[in-house]
């Protein structure tokens, strides 16, 4: 099986860059053929990025607590530029103060996120979870253009 592209960043104005260098060097390490974008990523650019490399996911990263508002819309600007399917994840110190874990997760849910990360999320885990995801995608496309 071909290695699944992934794009990564780290989005808005954050300029947090060694947790995202050390993301890149863990998805590498796992398999995976990695697009990082670096820090201070606009939406545009993730999905830019994915449309040319043909990227099965975005990984949008933030960990200066604005992700609440750099993501806002994200999926929708997915959908307009033709890759609403895409599988997104967003993970870090996403929200500034002391919010509840189920309700950050459930808002980037409803932003259309498909996976919600906090930062001190089992990254063995997000792994397992996003080849899981791929390999969910990869037949699911198999399965629309066979018909």
């Amino acid at each position: 099986m071909k290695a699944a592209t992934i794009v990564l960043g780290v989005i808005g104005a954050d300029c947090h860059a060694v947790g995202n260098k050390i993301l890149e060097r863990l998805f590498s390490d796992a398999g995976f053929n990695v697009v990082n974008l670096g820090v201070m990523v606009s939406q545009d650019e993730y999905i830019d990025a994915a449309i040319e490399t043909g990227a099965e996911a975005i990984l949008v990263s933030s960990l200066y607590g604005h992700g609440e508002i750099d993501c806002q819309g994200f999926r929708e600007r997915c959908i307009e530029r033709g890759i609403g399917m895409i599988i997104l994840y967003v993970g870090g110190n996403l929200v500034v103060g002391k919010t509840p874990r189920e309700k950050v997760i459930a808002k980037f849910e409803q932003m259309g996120f498909d996976r919600v990360f906090m930062a001190d999320s089992d990254l063995d885990e997000v792994i397992s979870l996003l080849l899981q995801d791929i390999a969910g995608q990869r037949r699911r496309h198999k399965y629309d253009t066979e018909f």
